[in-house]
């Protein structure tokens, strides 16, 4: 559908839930615990949170103001806002479509280790104290072709089913849902970490900053999680924005979904590291954390299946909304440049992720030996995408909004003619994404490269 015929997020709430969704996923609970933990703790958060200010929060601005603007897909919005003339910058609308494809190939597959993983904890097929024997557990799951594939395709199933319902009846009524129960369950895991003898020194080590750990590299993976932790660069952000109704105010929006989506991150810390450290675990497990380290945590406490299968079901609802935003830019692409119903639309997205997510599936089994530039299917995906579309798409979106575009009409009179605040935000926020995000995304896209 186009034009007022459009589906659209019903309240402001509800669109702020959506896209908070889209923001929360499975690297607040599994990918910035490990980060955090890998790169010195507080000192880490400290930079993170400054690269956030400049340049995750402008350009999600600016990435969800062309969408409201436009009201149309990620290929068409390009279309629609570009000057005559210069219809190549659409380019940035399929770069996204290509990212949401490649991203969920295997992010899917990450996602069903953690639905399986629920009832692993449910049933204490993964209750062990010693890292290494979870390690095991771990390696047979992912080695197993058969668990792998039905695992993915679970995943694929309930989200396309989700997605083929709409934004108004899908995406916004699981994300009303959703979101408050993954902020209770957190809430819960916290209050039983933060009771443990020694939880003490985890929180110390989450909160009080050693700066002398501070490095050029510590300072550039910041920069790269602040980057994608906000799902910028590959259309998601511009899609929900098409999506959003003409009185949403967009800063104050964007500025709520950060600050929540730093809380569901330092929540997440809360409940693994003072457990981490409150029997003697290794804090810098990185992104074995969640499916070794995290057993062996909760299996060590009183009632430690109970809040295992907690963990892991949150971790689950975590993944649903990220999905959703990445499934959607294709599924609206599909709808809104090539006619298709959405059911229809929302089935042929879901088969192609499927057939390309095979050899992502299998990249620990049967095409653990396939290898192209030296990567397995499933690195070469994370890859393509994360190291280069969705930079490289950041980077054309900042350029396009700071010197092709400007600002939107309801953004100029917002700047014009809000509350002091309100200018100083959308002056601010413009003046990031014109000066400051190419060069730091362009920063992140060479080192994404190894050129540093």
């Amino acid at each position: 559908m186009t034009g007022n015929n459009r589906d659209a997020f019903t309240t402001t709430f509800g669109a702020l839930l959506a896209t908070l969704g889209s923001a929360v996923g499975l690297g607040n609970i599994w990918k910035f615990p490990s980060l955090t933990g890998a790169n010195g703790g507080a000192g880490f958060l400290v930079v993170y949170l400054g690269a956030t200010l400049l340049v995750g929060l402008p350009v999600m601005i600016a990435e969800t103001m062309l969408g409201r603007t436009a009201r149309a897909d990620a290929v068409t919005s390009f279309d629609r806002l570009a000057p005559k003339g210069q219809g190549w910058w659409k380019i940035i609308g399929w770069m996204g479509f290509a990212a949401a494809l490649l991203i969920m190939a295997f992010y899917s597959e990450v996602a069903g280790w953690v639905y399986a993983y629920v009832f692993k904890a449910m049933t204490g097929e993964i209750a062990t104290v010693d890292p290494k024997v979870a390690a095991v557990a771990f390696g047979k799951l992912v080695s197993d072709p058969v668990s792998s594939l039905v695992w993915q395709w679970v995943v694929l199933a309930i989200t396309g089913t989700i997605i083929a319902f709409g934004v108004s009846k899908g995406i916004e009524a699981v994300a009303r849902r959703l979101m408050p129960l993954l902020f209770v369950l957190l809430v819960v895991l916290c209050v039983r970490s933060l009771s443990l003898n020694g939880a003490g020194q985890g929180l110390a080590f989450l909160f009080d900053p050693d700066f002398t750990k501070i490095t050029p590299a510590v300072v550039l993976t910041a920069l790269g999680l602040a980057f994608f932790k906000l799902s910028l660069g590959m259309g998601t952000m511009l899609t929900y924005g098409s999506y959003f109704r003409p009185e949403q105010n967009i800063p104050a929006t964007a500025a709520r979904v950060m600050f929540a989506d730093l809380s569901v991150s330092l929540l997440a810390g809360i409940a693994i590291f003072p457990a981490v450290f409150a029997f003697g675990f290794e804090p810098a497990a990185g992104p074995s954390l969640v499916f070794m380290t995290i057993p062996a945590v909760f299996t060590s406490m009183p009632g430690g299946t109970i809040f295992m299968t907690v963990f892991f079901v949150l971790t689950a609802i975590a993944s649903v909304g990220a999905i959703l935003s990445l499934l959607e830019v294709p599924v609206a692409v599909l709808i809104e440049r090539f006619g298709m119903r959405r059911k229809t639309a929302a089935a042929t997205t879901i088969v192609m992720i499927g057939l390309l997510g095979v050899p992502a599936a299998l990249s620990q089994s049967l095409t653990a030996e396939t290898k192209i530039f030296g990567m397995n299917p499933f690195d070469l995906f994370d890859f393509l995408s994360s190291n280069v579309l969705l930079p490289a798409g950041g980077i054309l979106i900042a350029i396009f909004v700071g010197w092709v575009h400007g600002l939107a009409e309801p953004e100029k009179r917002m700047a014009a003619e809000g509350s002091p605040l309100a200018r100083v935000s959308i002056r601010a926020a413009f003046f990031l994404v014109r000066w400051v995000a190419p060069v730091a995304i362009a920063i992140i896209l060479l080192n994404g490269l190894k050129v540093f």
